[in-house]
């Protein structure tokens, strides 16, 4: 396992430090409750990503030819290892950047790529995904959203939900099954689509933390260019792993504004530190959080090696999931009373604590991955299913 960093690393490591001390402010030590109007949030990752471009630092793992910086992807984690410590807005390109970039860089056209992945890299676009429907979500594959071709076009109908900054998004990532006479992982294609695109109808879901991140959207007879298909028509579900893979990668690298140290910390000012089930509770946080470090090592390692990670981004998307639920847990315990607060030494906690779920469901339920990695990593036998050569239209649906 490769631990610490090269001397070729930590001359990077230093540089990018020094970068982003000169332009992005210290992460503040306390925790720091989300954005009350999401506009904000998506303006400044609109700034923060421009820098980043016009400073040469975004894309850094990129190809040149798509307006990258061609550099390593142990330099690209390495940044955002660094980014980590300021107060740099990037959430809203998470889907750009994070998914469909990758995503095009392995099946696209060389004219969507020309096209779509240099404005990404600029904070032109704003990217959402267009997969989970609410009949589709952990079997996304059984989704029912329809794309008929004509002639030139495809016209789409159908619901999605879950969307993430939906709302704000320029452009979108699609899966739609243009084939009902196929077993349902056939039949599917992937699709770019123009947000602003007529029949469109994106609604806001007000969440228990009081933000709208998430959106449903509704697609009556919209028309999308053939030229907007990505891949193969019917070989979406292809298609989709890279986009997925990429999903549980950037969920699972973690990084969020709450730190157990802080935590720690929190229960020693309010004297919680002394009860016994607390430190206990307490232990297993910090034991988890040196687990995860553990586990990116394994991933710089992948890196190092110029291979790219396998089973390894699936246990550390499931890991940073637990982590997550149970050391805001363990945060509400420490606050006791003081948590259904939103100021005072409360301040942050409480949004994380309920925001808990959207962590343990996107990108894949914890079920779903403790599934792959029993698949993947451990050989066990598949979960058992009775439709998978089952034609699509011929299946029971709700």
């Amino acid at each position: 396992m490769h631990i610490g960093d090269s001397p070729e690393e930590a001359e990077f490591r230093a540089t990018a430090n020094a970068w982003l001390g000169q332009h992005a402010s210290p992460r503040p030590s306390t925790q720091t409750s989300h954005y009350d109007d999401l506009s904000d949030h998506v303006r400044e990752c609109r700034e923060w990503q421009r820098t980043l471009h016009d400073h040469g630092w975004a894309g850094i793992a990129w190809p040149k030819v798509f307006g990258g910086c061609g550099g390593s992807p142990i330099e690209s984690a390495i940044f955002n290892e660094e980014q980590a410590r300021f107060a740099a807005a990037t959430g809203a390109f998470a889907v750009a950047i994070g998914m469909a970039g990758p995503t095009l860089m392995a099946h696209g056209t060389t004219e969507q790529q020309r096209e779509l992945l240099p404005a990404m890299l600029r904070g032109d676009h704003v990217w959402c995904q267009l997969f989970s429907e609410p009949g589709a979500g952990s079997d996304l594959a059984s989704l029912a959203t329809r794309a008929v071709r004509d002639g030139d076009e495809w016209v789409v109908t159908g619901q999605k939900v879950w969307t993430s900054l939906g709302q704000f998004a320029d452009h979108a990532i699609l899966l739609a099954r243009t084939d009902p006479d196929v077993p349902k992982h056939r039949g599917i294609t992937y699709f770019l689509l123009d947000m602003r695109s007529p029949g469109i109808d994106v609604r806001p879901l007000r969440q228990i933390t009081g933000t709208a991140h998430f959106n449903e959207v509704f697609l009556t007879d919209v028309r999308i260019p053939h030229s907007n298909v990505v891949g193969e028509v019917g070989n979406g579900w292809k298609v989709a792993q890279t986009t997925l893979t990429s999903e549980r990668a950037f969920i699972g690298g973690g990084g969020g504004a709450w730190s157990v140290d802080g935590l720690i910390a929190l229960a020693q000012s309010n004297g919680a530190i002394h009860d016994l089930p607390t430190r206990q509770a307490l232990m297993r946080a910090h034991s988890r959080a040196a687990t995860l470090t553990y586990l990116g090592y394994r991933l710089r390692t992948a890196f190092s090696h110029k291979r790219m990670p396998g089973a390894e981004m699936f246990i550390m998307k499931l890991a940073y999931a637990r982590h997550w639920a149970a050391t805001v847990d363990t945060a509400m315990a420490v606050l006791g009373a003081s948590g259904m607060l939103t100021d005072g030494e409360a301040k942050g906690w409480g949004q994380y604590h309920l925001s808990q779920f959207a962590i343990r469901l996107g990108g894949g339920t914890d079920e779903v991955q403790a599934n792959i990695i029993g698949e993947q990593a451990l050989g066990l036998p598949r979960e058992p299913s009775i439709d998978r050569d089952t034609p699509w239209k011929d299946l029971v649906r709700s």
